[in-house]
């Protein structure tokens, strides 16, 4: 049973950075793929990166257009049980509450999913995250 629990979330101003943590258990890294998604009231989800847990490095599937190269997504170096979403350049339109999602599956069915983590059947109950 995979369990995840998000922390870090906060408010900040445009421009600023913030570093989001998902803690996770009983997911099997060779065999599973992780990400993070957002969603604001009213909008669709969406997915903004994901990462194949079985590489420590260069394991990333998928960053939404919308945060390639202010937000990264990697698996902590310093503890293997939690996944890091670092979010720079923050604009208002980042504001929204952000989600860990898990998956047990091959690296292939990883990297064909995308960024379609509503496909994910574990998720932690969401960080918020204001940007003013």
């Amino acid at each position: 049973h995979v369990q995840l629990v998000e922390s870090g979330g906060g408010s900040v101003q445009a421009g600023g950075s913030l570093k989001l943590s998902c803690a996770v258990s009983g997911l099997n890294y060779n065999a599973g793929c992780m990400g993070w998604y957002r969603q604001v009231p009213g909008k669709e989800r969406e997915g903004v990166a994901s990462i194949v847990t079985k590489y420590r490095n260069g394991g990333i599937v998928y960053y939404a257009d919308s945060v390639k190269g202010r937000f990264t997504i990697s698996r902590d170096n310093v503890d293997d049980s939690t996944v890091t979403l670092y979010m720079s350049s923050l604009q208002p339109e980042d504001t929204a509450m952000y989600y860990c999602a898990a998956e047990q599956r091959s690296v292939s069915w990883c990297k064909m999913q995308g960024g379609s983590l509503d496909t994910y059947t574990s998720s932690g109950e969401g960080t918020q995250v204001t940007v003013s």
